[in-house]
């Protein structure tokens, strides 16, 4: 697997992803058509895992937090940005989704959340913030961003 290899596996995900209300409902469908154990979800995961081993992927590191913005939001994935973390037991910066962000949880350590989900994809709406957490473990998780619309808010 290889950055360009991984782009067109994010493509054949996000071109049925572009113009859809990012809502709960987008979730649902996303966990009923691509959740734990379907092709989609164990692909991308492989992917993750592999990038990270292999130095591309998470090739950041700050706050004990790896990370790295692996593509830039472009026509080949449908507008969308993809970022990785890999995160264990704490949170991460406060921050807003512009334009919503699509997430899917990987767990390296079984039972591990993200935001208090298990494995699988939560979806933010537009206007939405928090702080990234992961708790019970260790887990990858893969961010969409609309046009890689984000903005960290300044430390308090």
């Amino acid at each position: 697997m290889d950055v360009l290899q991984f782009e067109q596996l994010i493509s054949n995900l996000t071109v049925s992803l572009s113009g859809q209300p990012l809502d709960d409902s987008l979730a649902a469908r996303l966990n009923a058509e691509h959740g734990p154990g379907s092709p989609t979800y164990e692909a991308i995961f492989s992917a993750c895992r592999e990038g990270v081993q292999d130095g591309w992927m998470c090739n950041r590191e700050g706050g004990g937090i790896k990370y790295g913005r692996v593509l830039k939001a472009a026509d080949a994935t449908h507008g969308f940005s993809v970022d990785v973390v890999d995160m264990q037991d704490l949170a991460g910066p406060h921050h807003v989704h512009p334009q919503g962000e699509i997430d899917l949880i990987m767990p390296l350590t079984p039972g591990a959340r993200f935001d208090g989900h298990p494995a699988g994809w939560c979806v933010y709406g537009p206007g939405s913030a928090h702080h990234p957490t992961v708790t019970e473990g260790h887990a990858l998780v893969l961010y969409l961003l609309p046009q890689g619309a984000i903005q960290f808010t300044k430390a308090a």
